[in-house]
C-alpha cells in the first residue's frame, strides 16, 4: 500500500517521499505518429514504476483559512511564482494583492491593492516574472497586463484588444501566451462559432494585440460540453514552448513556440473519460439560461521544470461528495468593463486531507516517467529551479513549498 505525501501543520517539519532507489524495468509505450504529430501512449506506473528517481521534501506552509495573521489570511490564492532570489510571490486573487514573502518564508511585502488605476486590480489571476524580471500580473476581469518593476515603485498596464483572454503568462520573447474562450455562445443576429473555427491559446504581443492563436478544440457536440471539455491549464518554458493539461480529457500537449503542436501525450486513469450528460444552452424566450455537463476530472495543473519535465496535478480518483466544494464568482460591471469582483465558497471546507491527487511526471518527449501521491487537495502546481509550490485554493487556502529532490 502506498504512502501518501502528508501536509505538515504549521511546525514545519521536513518530509522526504520516494521509495529506495533501485532498478526498474522500463515501462513499455505504445509511441505513433498522427498527422505528423508524436503521440505518446503511456503505460501505467510510468518507467519508475515503484522506484521514483526525485523525492519531493516539505519546505513550509503558508497560510491558513484559520490564520489570525492577516498577512497570510489568503481569499482565493490563484497563483504564486518565485523569483530569482527565492522570493515567494503569492497572488492573493479575491483580496486584489500579490503577498512577498522571503526565501525563509517570512512575510516581506504587500504589492498591488483593489482598484482600476496603476498599480490596482480587480481579480487578478495569473502573476510571473518576465525576461527581465519584472513582476507581471494579468487581471482578466480588466483585461489587463500590469508589469510591475522594482518592487512596486513603477508600475505599467497594457490593455489586451480584440478579445477576452485569461491566465496571460510572458515569454521570453517579450509577448506573452494567454488562454482564449472557449465559450461560443450565440448572439442575436450571429451565428455562434464551431469549434474548427476556434483555438485554445493566443500570443499577445507588447502592444495588446493579438499576434497568433493555436490549439484544437475537440468537438463534444454541445456548445457548453464543448466550452468545458475544453478547460485547461498550461505552462512554459524559458525557450517559449507550451505544456498543457486538460482538466476534463486524458491529454497531456506540447507546443512549439511558433505554435505547432510538437507531442500529445495520454495515460491510464482509474475513471473514464465519457460525457455523461451534455450540458444545455437555452436562448429562448429573450432570455438566457444554461447548464453544466456531467463530466470527470482528470488534471488540475501543470508545471514545467528546467529539465523540460511536466509536472501534472491529476486526480488518481473521483473526489467523493464529502470532499466537494462550490466556488461561485460575482462580477459587477457594464459596459465599462468590470468594476467589483468577489469569491464565495460552500461546502466542506473543514476538510484538508484527501487521497484523490497525485503528481505525474513527463519527460520531454511525453513518455510518463512516475508519479507520486499526494494527500492534500491541490488546485494550482508551479515550479522554480528545485521549489515546487502547490495551492490549496479552496479549502485550506495553503500555499505548500516542497523542495525537488533528485536521485
Amino acid at each position: 500500500m502506498r504512502k501518501p505525501l502528508v501536509p505538515a501543520s504549521l511546525a514545519i517539519v521536513p518530509l522526504l517521499l520516494a521509495a529506495p532507489l533501485a532498478a526498474a524495468p522500463f515501462a513499455a509505450q505504445r509511441i505513433e505518429t498522427v498527422d505528423g504529430v508524436r503521440v505518446v501512449h503511456n503505460e501505467k506506473g510510468g518507467v519508475w514504476g515503484k522506484a521514483p528517481r526525485v523525492a519531493l521534501e516539505l519546505v513550509r506552509k503558508i497560510g491558513d483559512i484559520d490564520t489570525e495573521d492577516e498577512n497570510v489570511a489568503f481569499n482565493y490564492p490563484a497563483d504564486v511564482a518565485v523569483d530569482k532570489d527565492g522570493n515567494i510571490h503569492v497572488l492573493d486573487a479575491a483580496n486584489a494583492r500579490i503577498q512577498k514573502f522571503g526565501p525563509d518564508g517570512e512575510f516581506l511585502a504587500t504589492i498591488g491593492r483593489k482598484g482600476q488605476g496603476p498599480g490596482e486590480f480587480i481579480f487578478p489571476d495569473a502573476i510571473g516574472f518576465d525576461k527581465d524580471g519584472n513582476l507581471v500580473v494579468a487581471d482578466s476581469a480588466q483585461n489587463r497586463v500590469h508589469v510591475i518593476i522594482d518592487g512596486g515603485r513603477d508600475v505599467r498596464s497594457i490593455v489586451v484588444k480584440e478579445e477576452l483572454v485569461r491566465n496571460v503568462r510572458p515569454l521570453a520573447s517579450g509577448d506573452y501566451a494567454a488562454q482564449g474562450s472557449t465559450y461560443a455562445f450565440p448572439r442575436p443576429g450571429q451565428p455562434a462559432k464551431k469549434p474548427e473555427e476556434m483555438r485554445l491559446f493566443r500570443r499577445i504581443g507588447a502592444d495588446g494585440r493579438t499576434v497568433g492563436s493555436f490549439g484544437q478544440l475537440t468537438d463534444f457536440g454541445e456548445t457548453m460540453t464543448t466550452a468545458v471539455g475544453n478547460g485547461a491549464a498550461f505552462d512554459v518554458d524559458g525557450g517559449d514552448s507550451i505544456y498543457v493539461s486538460f482538466s476534463a480529457q486524458n491529454r497531456i500537449e506540447k507546443y512549439a513556440p511558433d505554435g505547432s503542436l510538437v507531442w500529445r501525450a495520454d495515460r491510464p486513469l482509474n475513471y473514464g473519460t465519457e460525457v455523461r450528460k451534455k450540458g444545455k444552452i437555452d436562448t429562448s424566450g429573450g432570455g438566457f439560461s444554461s447548464s453544466a455537463p456531467e463530466m470527470n476530472s482528470c488534471s488540475v495543473g501543470i508545471a514545467v521544470d528546467g529539465r523540460k519535465r511536466s509536472w501534472v496535478v491529476t486526480y488518481d480518483r473521483q473526489l467523493r461528495k464529502e470532499e466537494r466544494v462550490q466556488t461561485t464568482m460575482t462580477m459587477v460591471g457594464g459596459r465599462g468593463g468590470v468594476s467589483a469582483a468577489s469569491v464565495k465558497t460552500e461546502g466542506n471546507t473543514d476538510l484538508r486531507t484527501t487521497d484523490a491527487f497525485k503528481l505525474e511526471i513527463f519527460d520531454a518527449d511525453g513518455v510518463l516517467l512516475g508519479e507520486i501521491p499526494l494527500a492534500h487537495f491541490a488546485d494550482v502546481v508551479r515550479v522554480a529551479g528545485d521549489s515546487l509550490v502547490l495551492i490549496d485554493r479552496e479549502r485550506g487556502v495553503s500555499v505548500y513549498q516542497y523542495r525537488i529532490v533528485e536521485k
